[in-house]
């Protein structure tokens, strides 16, 4: 049997394989609320065969967006706008369902990619940002320093974000520590300069992290997760020491899987992108904690995933432009692998002649 077709365990939750949809920003939202399209793109993934389907960066509060089309789940009305998602997608499809929460920090307040990606000022329709410290991202506009009271502001929004996830009926929550977003720049000592309890040690650049997942953990009854960036790729930043420590810390409180990403933080970092060029960090994080690591980064090829799970560099991958490319992904890795895959009664005579037995019922 394929190992990329095996079952897995993020927590208590059971997946059918070891494939998982990245959360993937859409950059069309109203208000937060989601729209037409994502109820096309969710569903045409919740097809795709994989195991579980992370819905994209959540925002928790309204100037946490990345960009005035990112999704919020900062009142009870948008919780309810995605429990019509949810419903949707259950009405049709057995995948799981994750939801990443997070908050973008000094990265907020810019247009989408299309139009962009530059900063908006107030104007523009922009707003102003918060981070650990008032030091901008490149060019962008200067954030303002966070308060003592605004952090306590922001652990409230991440737990009352999730309880309304719990309640819009997802199967998981992610936190998003990653790619140079609010919680990874309290860990990168390139964005943090605090000198209060938040800042300097590692232990202080952690807390805000730990605290967040405590806070959630205790709210809801769902596994919770938590994305990381491995390295910031850039001289005296976040590294993979500093990731090792914090996936321990994360596993002694109960944390689900940790998945890996990297980069974000600064326009400094240098990438040597290649293929799996991510994989060896969730290596080194998998063999330091019995919790599960998820591998993400051009992975491509279903010989490629199946050997990371087969030699143990994790648990889980993740695919997410690729997926966009190939949304029936999984049906071509289990057709490479000799496996078998569930698909739903209304594409199942879409079987291909040469590959009799491919569908399961």
């Amino acid at each position: 049997m394929s190992h990329l077709f095996s079952e897995g365990r993020l927590g208590e939750l059971t997946l059918t394989n070891r494939i998982i949809i990245a959360p993937m920003c859409q950059y069309s939202a109203t208000n937060g609320a989601p729209s037409d399209w994502h109820s096309v793109h969710l569903g045409t993934l919740a097809q795709s065969g994989a195991g579980l389907l992370i819905v994209e960066a959540t925002s928790v509060t309204p100037e946490g967006r990345i960009s005035p089309g990112d999704l919020g789940i900062w009142n009870d009305e948008l919780g309810d706008a995605l429990q019509k998602e949810v419903e949707k997608i259950r009405h049709w499809s057995p995948i799981k369902l994750g939801i990443q929460l997070g908050h973008a920090g000094r990265k907020a307040s810019v247009s989408a990619p299309w139009q962009g990606g530059k900063s908006l000022s107030d104007s523009e329709g922009g707003w102003e940002t918060i981070a650990p410290s008032a030091l901008a991202f490149g060019q962008d506009r200067t954030p303002k320093a966070m308060t003592a009271q605004d952090i306590i502001h922001i652990r409230q929004a991440f737990v009352d974000g999730a309880r309304r996830a719990q309640k819009a009926g997802f199967d998981l929550i992610e936190l998003h520590a990653a790619h140079g977003y609010l919680l990874h720049q309290f860990l990168s000592p390139l964005a943090n300069q605090r000198t209060d309890e938040y800042g300097g040690s590692l232990e202080n650049r952690l807390r805000l992290v730990l605290e967040i997942f405590d806070d959630v953990k205790n709210a809801v009854s769902l596994p919770v997760g938590v994305r990381i960036s491995a390295t910031d790729w850039a001289e005296g930043g976040w590294d993979i020491e500093g990731s090792i420590q914090l996936a321990k810390a994360l596993e002694s409180r109960g944390c689900a899987y940790i998945h890996v990403s990297t980069g974000g933080l600064t326009p400094a970092q240098k990438i040597p992108v290649s293929p799996n060029y991510q994989v060896p960090f969730a290596q080194q994080i998998q063999h330091q904690v019995s919790i599960p690591t998820i591998a993400v980064g051009l992975i491509t090829e279903p010989e490629q995933a199946e050997a990371i799970i087969a030699t143990g560099q994790a648990e889980f991958i993740a695919l997410a432009r690729g997926i966009l490319f190939n949304p029936r992904w999984p049906w071509h890795a289990a057709a490479k692998l000799g496996s078998k895959i569930a698909v739903a009664p209304q594409y199942q005579r879409s079987e291909p002649h040469h590959l009799r037995g491919l569908f399961s019922v």
